[in-house]
Formats: C-alpha cells, sequence, structure tokens
C-alpha cells in the first residue's frame, strides 16, 4: 500500500537544495515550526436533519475546517487525497466511513487525526458535534458541541475548527474570535453554490455553480479557482486565465492560481505573460515542475533556458522531461556535447522516448539547430500541478526559516515574528497574522510594535476590549502612532468624541504627517468635534 505521507511528499524531498537556497534569500519570520504529527484528515459530517437538501453542507465542514487548520501550522489532507483514498480502499466518493473503515482511510493517508461529525437542523438552527479520533493511540476525544442558527453556518464551522485546533494542540493559541471572521466577505449563498459545484458529478452543473459562486462575490479566491479550473478544462483558455487572474496575489490559493495562469496563457501563445505567471510561484515556491514551465515560456520568446532547466533537474534529477528539455535548450545554443549528454541521460531514464531518439540521431549527426530549420524539436510543459506537493514544500519551507529563526536572540525573533505579522495583516491573513504577533510577544513581552499589531487585529476581529488592553500595553512599552489609533478608533466608535481627538492628538504629536492619523482626525471632525 502506497503511504498517503508519501503521496503527499514523494517528490517534495528532492526539493530540499532548492527550497534551502529560497529560505537563504527570503524574510527569516515565518509561520511557527509546526511539531511532527499535525497531519489532519477531516470527514465529510454526517447528515442527521433528515433533509437531504442540506447534504451539501456535510461537504462544507471539511472546506472551512482545513481552511482554518491550514491557515494555523497544521497540515490538512485535501479533498483529492481523500477522493485517492477511497478509490484505493475500493469505495465510493459518497461513502461514509465506519469507525474501522475511517482508521483505514488514515492509515492510507498516513495521517495523524481524523476529524469526524454529525449535523442535525431544528427550528432552523443548526447543531454540530465533532469528535477528533488520535490514529496513533486510537482514541476519540469528546464531542465538541457548538450551534448557531442556520445563517450563521460560517460561525458555527469555524467555531468547531478552532475546538479542533485546541483538542489536537492544547498550547494552541489563536483566539476564537480570529477564526469566525476569518470567513468575512463569502455569502452563505456564494458558498453554497461552490460546495454543490465541486461536488457536482457533471461538467454542465460544476460550471453553472462555480460561475454563480465567483460571480456573487466580489474576492472568493477558493471558487474563482475552481471556477477556473472548470474553463480550462474546458480549453475556454482565456476566460479561464482572466478569471485565474482574479485571485489576489496575497491568497493562500495565488501559487495555484499562477500555475495555472500560467497554462492558460501558454495555450493562447501569450508566451510572455506565461513566463511571468509561472516565474510568481517559482520566486515562493521552485518545485521543479513550476521552473521548468516557465524555462519552457521562456524558451517560446527565443530567451535561452537552459539555466531554469538545469534548476529544474537539480530539484529532481530523475525527470526524463527536464533533460529533454535541457538537451534541446543546449542544442539550440550550440553546445552539442551538452546536448549529448542529457539526451543520453533521458533516454537512460525513458529508454523509448521517441523524441528523444529523435534528437539523440541529429546530434549524431553533428548538425545545428540553426543550420537544419526543419528540425525543430520543441520544450515539453508539464500541466498537472501537485497541490498536496505544493503544500508540503510550503509547509517544509516555513519548517526550515523556523529552524533558522531559532538560531537568533529572543529580541532578534520578536522583530522577525513581527515584521511577517505586519505583512500578514496587510494581506488580511487574519489567523495567520496572529500567530506571528503572539510569538513576537512570547519571544520579548516588551515588544511595543508587536502588541500594536495585535491590538490592530483584536480591533479588525471585532474584539474591542482586548484591542484597547493591548494597545494600552503597547504604549506602555513605547508610544505609537498604531496603538494611539486603535485606541482612537474604539471611542470614535463608542461616540466618546473628546477622548477619540485626546488619542488622535496624542498620534499626531508622534508623527504629524501620519496619513491614518490625518484620516482619523478628519473623520472625528466631521462628526462636530473639533481637533486643534
Amino acid at each position: 500500500m502506497m503511504s498517503g505521507r508519501r503521496l503527499l511528499s514523494r517528490r517534495v524531498y528532492a526539493l530540499s537544495f532548492s527550497l534551502l537556497a529560497l529560505a537563504a534569500t527570503l524574510p527569516l519570520a515565518a509561520q511557527s515550526s509546526a511539531p511532527a504529527g499535525r497531519l489532519v484528515l477531516v470527514l465529510p459530517f454526517e447528515n442527521r436533519s433528515g433533509q437531504p437538501a442540506l447534504n451539501w453542507i456535510s461537504d462544507s465542514f471539511p472546506d472551512t475546517v482545513n481552511q482554518r487548520l491550514a491557515s494555523s501550522g497544521f497540515l490538512t489532507i485535501t479533498r483529492d487525497d481523500r477522493q485517492y483514498a477511497l478509490d484505493h480502499l475500493g469505495l465510493p466518493p459518497d461513502f461514509r466511513p465506519t469507525r474501522a473503515t475511517t482508521i483505514l482511510m488514515a492509515q492510507t493517508l498516513d495521517a495523524d487525526f481524523v476529524i469526524v461529525g454529525n449535523f442535525t437542523v431544528s427550528n432552523n438552527r443548526i447543531n454540530v458535534q465533532a469528535q477528533v479520533l488520535e490514529i496513533n493511540r486510537l482514541r476519540m476525544s469528546e464531542p465538541l458541541d457548538d450551534s448557531a442558527d442556520l445563517d450563521r453556518l460560517f460561525d458555527v464551522e469555524n467555531a468547531i475548527a478552532w475546538k479542533v485546533a485546541r483538542q489536537i494542540d492544547p498550547k494552541f493559541t489563536v483566539a476564537e474570535q480570529t477564526f469566525l471572521v476569518s470567513s468575512g466577505g463569502v455569502s452563505l449563498s456564494a458558498f453554497e453554490d461552490y460546495i454543490r459545484g465541486i461536488g457536482a458529478t457533471t461538467p454542465e452543473e460544476r460550471l453553472k455553480r462555480l460561475q454563480s459562486a465567483a460571480s456573487s462575490t466580489p474576492v472568493y479566491p477558493a471558487a474563482l479557482l475552481a471556477y477556473g479550473k472548470q474553463l480550462y478544462a474546458q480549453r475556454n483558455f482565456d476566460l479561464a486565465a482572466s478569471t485565474f487572474a482574479r485571485v489576489p496575489p496575497t491568497s493562500p490559493l495565488a501559487l495555484e492560481a499562477n500555475f495555472y495562469l500560467g497554462l492558460a496563457r501558454f495555450n493562447s501563445a501569450q508566451y510572455a505573460a506565461a513566463e511571468t505567471a509561472f516565474a510568481f510561484v517559482a520566486g515562493r515556491l521552485p518545485l521543479p515542475e513550476v521552473v521548468n514551465n516557465q524555462g519552457v515560456s521562456a524558451a517560446r520568446q527565443g530567451k535561452n533556458a537552459a539555466p531554469l532547466f538545469q534548476r529544474a533537474i537539480t530539484s529532481d534529477p530523475g525527470d526524463a522531461d527536464y533533460h529533454y528539455n535541457l538537451a534541446v535548450a543546449l542544442y539550440r545554443n550550440g553546445d552539442l556535447p551538452g546536448a549529448i549528454n542529457e539526451v543520453n541521460e533521458t533516454l537512460r531514464i525513458r529508454p523509448a522516448d521517441a523524441d528523444a531518439t529523435a534528437l539523440k540521431n541529429r546530434l549524431a549527426t553533428g548538425n545545428r539547430i540553426v543550420q537544419d530549420n526543419a528540425f525543430a524539436p520543441l520544450e515539453r510543459i508539464r500541466r498537472t500541478y501537485s497541490e498536496a506537493s505544493f503544500r508540503q514544500a510550503a509547509f517544509q519551507l516555513n519548517q526550515m526559516r523556523a529552524a533558522r529563526l531559532a538560531e537568533l536572540s529572543p529580541t532578534e525573533q520578536s522583530v522577525q515574528y513581527n515584521q511577517l505579522g505586519h505583512e500578514y495583516l496587510g494581506q488580511g491573513l487574519i489567523p495567520e497574522a496572529e500567530q506571528q504577533f503572539l510569538a513576537a510577544i512570547a519571544a520579548d513581552a516588551t515588544n511595543a510594535a508587536a502588541h500594536a499589531g495585535l491590538a490592530q487585529l483584536r480591533q479588525q476581529s471585532g474584539d474591542p476590549g482586548a484591542a484597547r488592553t493591548e494597545a494600552q500595553t503597547s504604549l506602555q512599552f513605547k508610544p505609537n502612532v498604531e496603538a494611539w489609533l486603535v485606541i482612537a478608533g474604539l471611542d470614535l466608535n463608542s461616540n466618546q468624541l473628546p477622548a477619540a481627538a485626546q488619542d488622535v492628538r496624542n498620534a499626531l504629536a508622534l508623527n504629524p504627517k501620519d496619513p491614518a492619523a490625518l484620516g482619523m482626525k478628519q473623520a472625528i471632525e466631521s462628526r462636530g468635534q473639533a481637533i486643534p
């Protein structure tokens, strides 16, 4: 039986040198290293409502819980990998596993924890119960319960995700309120269309549902990605490309979206745009298929892509296509000995490769491609994206960064964590940002900027009491504009105009030209409170 951990990582371990090289060029701070034993499989929750129309909610729980756990340092198993396990065990996609088959699925995917659950609906209110199965000990947790009005489905799913995280890791520090606000901006109807769309059995229904989900919410990265992939599968490359391009570059799904954006542009012969999309991905995770595709796109523009193909080979020396592409690039450059070496390596790995055989025969004549345009071998592009490999590569990169971070002094660690926390906060990645601010404060409790960042986060997540406390703590260590503006915003929302005005005066005394402080001053004055 193929191990699921191997399924997730069969090519990732070949990337060690590339990832280490990338880690050396990136900011030291990333997500804290997650300890081993945090690979989580979330199964669809059982619908006990007696209402088949609500079956889509069963599949919605893995989607939401996976998102929240992934943003908090856990490695989650995707829907596709879950389907792989069912196929591997000869079970239908809609199979509801027993405890025994749940354990078999977990062992197939090498999961450390499995989340199972059920829900009922009565009087338009959903009641949810989840449990965590720890595979190593074959121990099931006590039930984790939550409930809400049905139109607050996001709240109950996010609350369950937070309780699951705390069950798996009792030291988990992200606040529940942070999880509760993490689904903001997506309407429940769009969410339903998205879940129904990704589970639809016909291409027509899938396209209709995903188009509706992507259209009804201005920015819904998951729906945009799924809709774009469906358009791509139907060879509507231009519309697919414009859909992928709508996924914000700060989204965790931006890597996959840009990989498919590159393919869509490539298939439309827009090679420069394809190269840009692949380069975006490769700059963050230099997986060999991405670097290879960046090279193929460059080669189509007449550029020398040999260095990129060499990088792909360094990451995965056992791939025949990468050797073939390098052989073609060297042939174009007139490096016949180098091309011969690479084509021989291609044929060693894949003896029946007809294109490589043809290239070897041509190389044997000593002819250069510029002397015979009738022979024009083309580099090979990779058209499949392994989400599991990408996610585990990102996970490993975070661990490498954290290992480097651990070598710094606590004060330096705190500075780096705080910097990344503010970057995440600016991107709207609230759970990720909170982890960094908490890590910064744990390393140096006197870091005023980290307390101010956490205050801003608490304000955004709708916890004014905690926001004020963190802002006041920040000011105790060092006066700063950010903390004063948090307090000013809280006072303004409470209609405490004189207090808000004084807060802004304190901020402007530190930086009279601060744009955010000037904006807050204008907002307060528009409410009739003068600020001299």
